[in-house]
């Protein structure tokens, strides 16, 4: 027995286990980990519809600052300040020298991946608020449902996702339906433009806005594995409030230097519903933006970027919905054939997630018997020593 019990220590060993962590097929089974996935999903879903919805409206009724509506993106970040009091520290046990060292390492590492992730969110976020400002909202949601394919192509090269058929079915599909959107035979963005070229900028606008929000989740994700190597709530804030408060120090020296704050007091006398719902509209996008923020980093410390993103992509039927009623998009055939396309693009992305949460550990269990064999074979050796 006693024999047994060793190279069962052995073999958690050599497998290199890591203590104190649960499984993907225990983590899955645990209430508080389903609890807070899905306060991660609602959050998510909900702040990304109104935000979106917001913006939209506060173009169409006289907004023109696209600095604006990008800083309301951002500024949210002093919300999650309050929480880090309720965070212990953590006991340390290291010498005061090698401490001092391993400190102003990890300081400047830190350093260059929030500034990095910072500057590179402060420019998704411009070209998001020129594509909501060029396009109505209903394709400007379509066109944003490409980010799945731009998450597939980042998440191959830095987070070792593999490329399978329905992933590969999936980019087909959402191409194809970008693509149509660009086919149409008239913009429909008079609301802010009626030429081709204010159309064109407004689509390119929006891909790129979808690549680098794509980019960031699986940068994100590959921080996490490769440099922070904790799963805890303060990691979580930290990504959610250092970058941003680069990515806002970035867009108000933009506001600044390009003369747009001295619109916005006039923007706010003329908006046509008031000066009080001017201020209620930037109050409530800058909440539903940080909501979105922060829970899009935890879905993927707690699940991957893969999935963040797919969540991210179910507001892709809600929100063309919701802008047909509210600000009387044209859903036309092209713009539904688009939808229907993107739809099923999603449901194939989503399925080999799934496929995957359910076979989490197949190509880890293939050599275990091999490693057994060894641990044994080298276990009965010492014992006949």
């Amino acid at each position: 027995m006693e024999l047994e019990s060793e190279t069962q220590e052995l073999h958690l060993h050599v497998n290199g286990e890591p203590e104190g962590k649960n499984s993907t097929k225990e983590r899955s089974h645990n209430y508080s980990w389903r609890l807070r996935v899905s306060l991660y999903v609602t959050l998510l879903l909900a702040g990304e519809t109104i935000a979106t919805l917001l913006g939209r409206l506060y173009y169409e009724k006289g907004g023109k600052s696209t600095w604006l509506e990008t800083l309301v993106q951002l500024v949210g970040f002093p919300l999650t300040l309050p929480c880090y009091y309720y965070i212990k520290p953590e006991p340390s046990k290291t010498k005061t020298k090698t401490k001092t060292k391993n400190t102003y390492s990890s300081f400047l590492t830190l350093s260059l991946v929030y500034v990095g992730l910072g500057l590179l969110v402060a420019a998704h976020c411009v070209m998001y608020s020129f594509g909501l400002l060029y396009l109505p909202v209903s394709t400007f949601s379509l066109i944003s449902a490409s980010q799945l394919a731009f998450n597939a192509i980042f998440s191959y090269f830095l987070n070792s996702q593999k490329i399978t058929p329905f992933i590969l079915n999936s980019l087909v599909l959402l191409t194809t339906s970008s693509i149509l959107l660009v086919l149409q035979d008239e913009p429909e963005s008079s609301y802010s433009s009626s030429s081709k070229s204010s159309y064109v900028i407004g689509y390119i606008c929006a891909i790129g806005s979808s690549a680098g929000y794509s980019l960031v989740l699986s940068l994100t994700d590959y921080a996490f594995e490769k440099i922070l190597r904790k799963y805890t709530f303060k990691v979580i804030l930290d990504m959610a409030t250092y970058p941003s408060l680069v990515a806002t120090i970035a867009v108000v020296v933009g506001l600044f230097g390009s003369g747009g704050w001295k619109m916005l007091r006039m923007e706010m006398d003329e908006f046509e519903l008031g000066k009080g719902s001017y201020v209620l509209i930037a109050v409530g996008s800058t909440i539903s933006w940080q909501a979105c923020s922060i829970s899009s980093i935890g879905l993927i410390l707690e699940v991957s970027s893969l999935f963040s993103n797919v969540i991210s992509t179910l507001c892709l039927p809600v929100v063309p919905v919701l802008a047909v009623v509210f600000f009387r998009d044209e859903m036309n055939g092209i713009k539904f054939v688009a939808m229907l396309l993107a739809i099923w693009g999603f449901v194939s992305y989503a399925y080999q997630h799934y496929v995957d949460e359910q076979n989490p550990e197949e190509e880890q269990e293939l050599p275990q018997p091999e490693e057994e064999k060894e641990v044994t074979k080298d276990d009965k050796c010492h014992v006949q020593a």
